[in-house]
C-alpha cells in the first residue's frame, strides 16, 4: 500500500498520518497500512470492505439496543451505526485521546450525544467486570502491525463474554495473514464454548469473527437470504454476499449454517 497526499502527521511519536487520494481519505498507524477510509462525497458510509462485513451481526440479531466498540480509529462503524441503527445506543472505547481528535476533525465523527458516548479508556481495563451490559461487542483494534496483546487473550474475550447479554455476539475483525490468527481464533472458541463462526471478506486479508454467549439451532440458509434480502434493503449493505460468504469457513450442509454443538 501507499500513502496518497498527506493531510496530517502527528507532531509526536505516535505515528497518527491521514492521507487522501481519489476522493479518499485514510488513516495510517506508522504504517502505509489503511487503519480507516472515508469517502469525502459518503462520510457516513463504510468505505472498507472489512466494516461492511463487520456489519453481518445483524443477520443474527436485528435490532441491538446498545452497542460496545473496543477501537475507534477513524470512526467509521461509529458513524454508520449513529445514522442507521437509530434504536441503538453506542459506546466506543478508545485507548488514544490523538485518534479521538483526528476522528472528529479529519473523519466527522459527531460529538457525544444521547447515542454516542467515546470512552478514552484501555478496552483491556474497560471490560473487567462488566456483566450483561452489550447485544455486541465489536472488537477493531490494530495498531499498524498487530492487535494489542492485552486484547487477544483468552481472559479477555472471556471478559467479553460475560460483557454480553444472553442473546449477545462478539464481532472481532482479524487479519487471516497473522502468523497468530489461529492462536486468536482459538481462543475465542475456547471463550465462547465453541459458539463461532468466521467470515472471511470479499477482499482478502481480514476475517471476521462471531462469538455467541448462546445459540440455539443451526439456521437454515433460506432463513438467512431472506434476513439479508431485507437488511440490504434497510443499509444497503451486501448482506447476501455475507451469507454465502458463512460458508467458506464454517461447518454447513446443502440447507444449513452448523453452529450448535
Amino acid at each position: 500500500m501507499r500513502f496518497g497526499k498527506k493531510i496530517f502527521r502527528s507532531a509526536r511519536d505516535d505515528e497518527i498520518d491521514v492521507s487522501e487520494s481519489s476522493g479518499v481519505r485514510s488513516l495510517h498507524l506508522g504504517t502505509p497500512a489503511i487503519q480507516s477510509a472515508m469517502r469525502l462525497a459518503r462520510p457516513d458510509a463504510l468505505e472498507l470492505a472489512y466494516t461492511r462485513t463487520m456489519m453481518a451481526f445483524l443477520l443474527f440479531h436485528p435490532d441491538p439496543e446498545e452497542i460496545l466498540m473496543i477501537g475507534l480509529g477513524g470512526g467509521s462503524l461509529a458513524k454508520f451505526i449513529h445514522r442507521h441503527l437509530v434504536n441503538a445506543r453506542a459506546v466506543a472505547v478508545e485507548i488514544s485521546p490523538k485518534i479521538v481528535s483526528v476522528a472528529r476533525t479529519l473523519f466527522f465523527l459527531p460529538e457525544d450525544d444521547d447515542r454516542l458516548s467515546v470512552v478514552v479508556e484501555d478496552g483491556a481495563a474497560y471490560l473487567p467486570g462488566r456483566s450483561s451490559c452489550a447485544d455486541v461487542i465489536m472488537i477493531d483494534a490494530y495498531d499498524g502491525h498487530s492487535p494489542p496483546q492485552s486484547l487477544t487473550t483468552t481472559a479477555f474475550y472471556a471478559h467479553a463474554r460475560e460483557a454480553l447479554k444472553p442473546e449477545g455476539l462478539l464481532v472481532a475483525n482479524l487479519w487471516g495473514s497473522d502468523k497468530n490468527f489461529s492462536v486468536y481464533l482459538s481462543r475465542i472458541m475456547e471463550a465462547f464454548d465453541g459458539l463461532a463462526l468466521c467470515l472471511p471478506t470479499e477482499k482478502r486479508g481480514n476475517i471476521i469473527v462471531f462469538g455467541f454467549k448462546q445459540f440455539t439451532g443451526n439456521p437454515p440458509w433460506q432463513d438467512l437470504r431472506e434476513q439479508a434480502k431485507s437488511l440490504s434493503s434497510r443499509y444497503g449493505l451486501e448482506f447476501l454476499d455475507f451469507v454465502e460468504g458463512l460458508k467458506k469457513m464454517n461447518r454447513h450442509t446443502e440447507k444449513r449454517l452448523i453452529l450448535s454443538q
